[in-house]
């Protein structure tokens, strides 16, 4: 299909993933397999509609999970419950196009940049999974595209990678109460008549269940479905499981260092897991995680929970779960969010299987 601007132009790799043309593709084309749905049966939303905090309070629980994008101040909020059921919204962000994406088989919620080569596109949902994860597909070109680390696989782009931006699954409760004059996406203008605020995915999150259509082999470092909190750091990967990272109760955290560089992760009860009953604010509890430099104006900060707070020893100023300092001498300083994702071990392990797992006590 014809391309626009300086993209390559090619055959769609939706029509012919083997055809003869495409550079070598980085998967086993095998391995690439129907999820049932046509391309974009799984409608994605293009033209994102938005209401105040205020208005959304209205249908969202407070333990629901909220998908949190920030790009220089503009803050919005993807609810689960949406994005389950369309798996990737094109938007733009602070001036930003991005494609805001989530994969239930998975639990992967991941934001890219939507500029490849400097032109600008949507994406839209393949049909086909890879080893359980959402293959989507860009519209310039057509090319297939792994959703949890955002390359393209297979086509004219293939080996082109998209930029991530932080994003981060908060509770309601957590992110309203942060973020009031944010921006959350409306369920009634979504251009698609669903069951919002219903799970058609009941009882995947089962810590010992199996992974559905999943072919591949499972690192038996940890179950299958284990929750873990995953990172890669100049070329290192490092994964947390839930139990590493969490607390009966309140809040915890973990400071860790992954190639050279310190990181905290910061866990608060309070989000249930959208995917393990039919409702989905009914799931079990989950917490919800920030991973964050902890540096503020060049001094490293150390960190301890209170409560359902966290707060730093050097100071003794309070922050919330995404990483902002509520009170005390640094009221209003934010630590530098790290990208990372929070999804199953298999699916993680089965991408980046040279990742360091730690593991709780």
């Amino acid at each position: 299909m014809p391309a626009a601007g300086p993209l390559p132009e090619g055959p769609s790799a939706l029509d012919d993933r083997s055809n003869a043309s495409f550079p070598e593709p980085l998967v086993d084309l095998n391995d690439i397999v129907s999820g049932g749905p046509p391309p974009d049966g799984i409608p994605p939303i293009d033209d994102p509609k938005f209401v105040t905090v205020t208005e959304a309070d209205a249908w969202l629980n407070d333990a629901e999970p909220v998908l949190v994008v920030d790009v220089d101040g503009d803050v919005r909020a993807y609810p689960i419950q949406i994005l389950m059921w369309h798996e990737i919204v094109n938007d733009t962000v602070g001036g930003v196009p991005l494609a805001v994406t989530y994969c239930p088989l998975c639990n992967s919620a991941v934001s890219f940049e939507r500029t490849v080569r400097g032109v600008e596109t949507t994406f839209g949902t393949s049909g086909s999974l890879y080893f359980a994860n959402l293959v989507m597909y860009d519209r310039a070109t057509e090319s297939l595209w792994n959703q949890i680390d955002g390359r393209a696989v297979v086509g004219v782009l293939t080996g082109d990678v998209l930029a991530q931006i932080p994003s981060n699954m908060v509770a309601w409760s957590d992110f309203k109460a942060a973020r009031p004059d944010a921006q959350v996406l409306d369920r009634n203008r979504t251009g698609a008549s669903r069951n919002y605020g219903t799970n058609p995915y009941t009882g995947l999150d089962d810590p010992n269940g199996q992974p559905f259509l999943f072919r591949g082999d499972v690192d038996v470092r940890a179950k299958a479905m284990q929750r873990i909190v995953a990172l890669e750091l100049d070329g290192d990967a490092a994964a947390w499981t839930e139990d590493a990272i969490s607390a009966d109760t309140g809040a915890a955290v973990t400071e860790d260092d992954i190639a050279g560089q310190p990181l905290v992760i910061f866990w608060k009860e309070g989000q249930a897991s959208a995917l393990e009953s039919s409702d989905i604010a009914g799931g079990r509890e989950v917490g919800t995680v920030g991973v964050f430099i902890p540096v503020v104006d060049g001094q490293t900060l150390t960190f301890r929970a209170d409560g359902s707070s966290f707060i730093d020893d050097q100071t003794s100023s309070i922050w919330d779960v995404l990483g902002e300092a509520v009170s005390g001498p640094l009221a209003g300083s934010a630590l530098e969010p790290v990208t990372f994702v929070r999804t199953f071990w298999f699916s993680w392990s089965t991408f980046r299987p040279d990742t360091e797992l730690i593991e709780g006590q």
